[in-house]
């Protein structure tokens, strides 16, 4: 086990962003099925309306998503309240930002086009992943000197 501490530490300090990335796709794919399992059970299995269920997945996401982001992709380090409550502040507003974004497309893809609820939340999740790498990258969670 500590040679693959030791190897994942060497590559994170040899490959940053890239390991960077690394961790967004493998913590984005975890919050992205905490996205869409919540949602399946709110419409699908409990018959909740695609909207109300895109919001209980959204909140279940981004709680999720900012606990993995902060701790493994950005391994951010806050060292005061103030700077803690900057940026979680500045994480769910952005996240907030990219809900309005998933909800308009899903109204768009459900309403608008008749796609299946399940499909349209997938095919959003692609938008919202890219569009919160971005913000979390270099916004919320950039290095502070």
């Amino acid at each position: 086990m500590k040679k693959i501490k030791d190897l994942i530490t060497n590559f994170r300090k040899e490959h940053g962003n890239l390991y960077s990335i690394i961790m967004y796709i493998i913590m984005g794919g975890f919050t992205t099925v905490v996205n869409i399992v919540s949602f399946w059970l709110c419409n699908s299995v409990f018959g909740i309306d695609y909207v109300t269920s895109n919001t209980v997945s959204w909140i279940a996401s981004v709680i999720f998503a900012y606990a993995t982001n902060k701790r493994y992709v950005f391994e951010s380090y806050t060292p005061t309240w103030k700077d803690r409550v900057r940026e979680a502040s500045s994480f769910f507003g952005f996240r907030f930002l990219t809900y309005l974004v998933d909800l308009a497309v899903m109204v768009i893809l459900i309403s608008g086009l008749g796609t299946n609820a399940l499909l349209a939340k997938i095919l959003t999740n692609v938008i919202v992943l890219v569009l919160n790498y971005v913000f979390s990258k270099w916004i919320i969670f950039k290095i502070r000197k």
